[in-house]
């Protein structure tokens, strides 16, 4: 399955004609099935500018098929774990929610649509498969 990482569905939401938010069209287009890590629903409300964007953000994110954690805790461990590995190899992943957007990926047997660096220095330590747009 393709999950949608925040940084494409950002894209998608504000209509740019960027690569990531058009194979994110595409998908819905036709109706090939991806979901949405929940956390990224999180970080795209987290931007709302008002109460009627809000809103709008809600109606649309409720809508869609988001994928959570199989065991919250172990999901944080080795989302920790990511970043652990990844920073005893000398490289920096600026947010401890793209470890865990990564740890999901892994644990769906995934494939990340994403338009963010962190993720191609995870694939440094883990088999983490991408779309990167």
């Amino acid at each position: 399955m393709i999950l949608a990482d925040t940084s494409v569905l950002i894209d998608f939401l504000r209509g740019n004609n960027l690569p990531g938010a058009a194979k994110l069209r595409q998908l819905e287009v036709e109706a090939i099935p991806y979901g949405l890590p929940a956390i990224c629903c999180q970080e795209v409300l987290q931007g709302a500018r008002d109460e009627r964007e809000w809103d709008l953000l809600v109606q649309y994110l409720g809508g869609q098929r988001k994928v959570f954690p199989r065991d919250p805790w172990s999901a944080h461990v080795e989302a920790a774990r990511i970043a652990f590995d990844c920073r005893r190899r000398g490289l920096t992943i600026r947010s401890s929610a793209d470890c865990f957007i990564a740890h999901l990926v892994l644990e769906q047997d995934g494939v990340l649509l994403h338009n963010d660096e962190d993720f191609e220095r995870i694939r440094e330590v883990r088999p983490l498969r991408t779309l990167r747009s």
